[in-house]
């Protein structure tokens, strides 16, 4: 066996009988008389050893084992192992040396991370997901981990309130879309409180100290499907491994009084109501209550009456996809950067989403036209129309279609968004409260990141630019979503 190396890449000849063993989710054997390996791709490397059954320490030295990370179909990752025999302990050793100073030269690596596990999660598998999925990943690449298993909901916010985050390379979330969106609004109001910023009013808020890594772990997994292009937990895992950082825009949320919270999405209407209406059943499964809130607003389905106003983006964005050209259009008749526009009626649904939100009911996303880092929040608004056309419009969603090619659906690209609703008046308020009983009382549901608000004044909702670092990358960058629904 020989070795040959430079910074950038190792040139490993192998003889055929000695192969590439693929480890992860390949079963394959890959045999081939030289291998290449390129150190940006290595994530670990360990001496190989011979022991007996029982024995921890010591053994027969064979050799050293290269971990790589190796890019499958459908947007995946794996772990890939290399083995290298040499019985000169010399040699290995002084490999072994040579290879765990590059890898710990790559800066963006977490050598040290603070875990949240929510096993509440979907079918209660967080807990299942992390220890056999991700934690042998984590230890493999010697990174050292603290894990808090959440306990209810808050926990994750009040831990990262108090804990030494300067001990932390990046924080893991390991769960679904609410739990990842209560991790990064505390981390990011962390941040604040340490910059000593009025918690209550933040206009320029500062950026989250430490990436944040998303493991799916729920039912939608919005943020995984967008970072990664698939729900994959191994494939979330090396992305955080190989420190592949993603600067994300994030959204604030307030009243004219006070911060509500820090967050990528939100809906108003049809996706807050059917939110909360599960919220009121959580006794039933996940699944059964998810579908049965859905059924039971649609066959409610009522608009809400309130006043938008919102600010245009100045300069729409050149890698726009299809919408965007009526957008611009739109944008130009409008007016101006600092011109506020209002627009008062009954919407269906508002949608203000400052990522694309892809996931397996929406491949193409649920606000398609937006990017994860370009400054802006697409505004889609449905306004009031018929049960079978909102149906329609609901099922584009699923397809490679326009789901915005509608008369009473518009989009427009924004920096801030004001939503004021009008309380009913008279008899026809009081229909229904039963499906909508957060309006009864005179607040309004929101679903933030499929966390359920509740709010009755004025929400204004800014974009930051890149205010979080998420471990991931640009999905245009991957292979196209092969994901179909078939929910509705």
């Amino acid at each position: 066996m020989w070795f040959c190396s430079t910074l950038c890449e190792i040139v490993v000849g192998i003889m055929v009988s000695n192969g590439v063993f693929c480890y992860g989710d390949s079963s394959t054997v890959l045999q081939a008389q030289e291998e290449i390996i390129e150190m940006k791709d290595v994530f670990s490397v360990k001496l190989k050893r011979r022991r007996f059954v029982g024995q921890k320490n010591g053994g027969t030295l064979l050799g050293i084992t290269i971990f790589k990370c190796l890019n499958k179909e459908g947007n995946k990752l794996t772990d890939c192992a290399v083995h290298l025999n040499n019985l000169s302990e010399d040699h290995c050793q002084s490999w072994f040396r040579h290879l765990k100073e590059i890898l710990n030269g790559f800066q963006n690596r977490p050598k040290s991370l603070k875990v949240f596990v929510n096993p509440s999660s979907h079918k209660r598998e967080a807990a299942h997901v992390y220890y056999e999925q991700v934690a042998p990943l984590f230890r493999l690449a010697d990174i050292k981990t603290d894990v808090t298993v959440t306990e209810y909901e808050g926990h994750a916010l009040a831990v990262l309130k108090e804990c030494e985050l300067q001990a932390f390379d990046g924080v893991v979330c390991v769960g679904g879309d609410g739990s990842v969106s209560e991790v990064a609004h505390g981390l990011l109001l962390r941040a604040q409180i340490d910059a000593g910023k009025d918690t209550d009013y933040i206009p320029t808020p500062v950026r989250a100290p430490v990436p944040l890594g998303v493991i799916p772990a729920g039912t939608t997994n919005i943020l995984a499907h967008t970072l990664y292009g698939i729900k994959h937990a191994v494939t979330a895992t090396l992305h955080i491994v190989m420190g592949h950082i993603q600067p994300v825009d994030v959204c604030t949320f307030s009243t004219p009084s006070k911060l509500l919270r820090f967050g990528f999405s939100a809906m108003f209407g049809f996706g807050a109501r059917t939110l909360a209406l599960a919220e009121n059943h959580r006794w039933m499964p996940s699944s059964q209550r998810k579908d049965f809130a859905f059924i039971k607003t649609l066959a409610d389905l009522k608009p809400e009456d309130c006043e938008l106003s919102f600010l245009p983006l100045q300069i729409p964005q050149e890698d726009s996809r299809e919408s965007d050209r009526k957008k611009k259009e739109k944008i130009k008749k409008k007016g101006s950067k600092d011109q506020w526009h209002k627009i008062q009626g009954h919407f269906l649904n508002v949608s203000i989403m400052a990522i694309p939100c892809l996931c397996s009911m929406a491949p193409r996303g649920l606000a398609p036209n937006t990017r994860l880092n370009n400054g802006s929040m697409a505004l889609i608004l449905v306004q009031n129309t018929s049960r079978t056309e909102f149906i329609k419009h609901l099922k584009r969603y699923a397809s490679v279609k326009n789901q915005f090619n509608f008369p009473f659906v518009e989009t427009y690209t924004v920096q801030e968004v004001k939503v004021q609703p009008r309380p009913k008046s008279g008899l026809g308020g009081k229909e229904n409260t039963h499906l909508n009983p957060a309006s009864a009382e005179g607040n309004y549901p929101w679903n933030i990141d499929g966390d359920l608000m509740k709010e009755a004044s004025e929400v204004h909702i800014r974009v930051h630019p890149q205010l979080i670092n998420l471990y991931g990358v640009d999905t245009d960058d991957l292979e196209s979503s092969q994901a179909t629904c078939n929910c509705i």
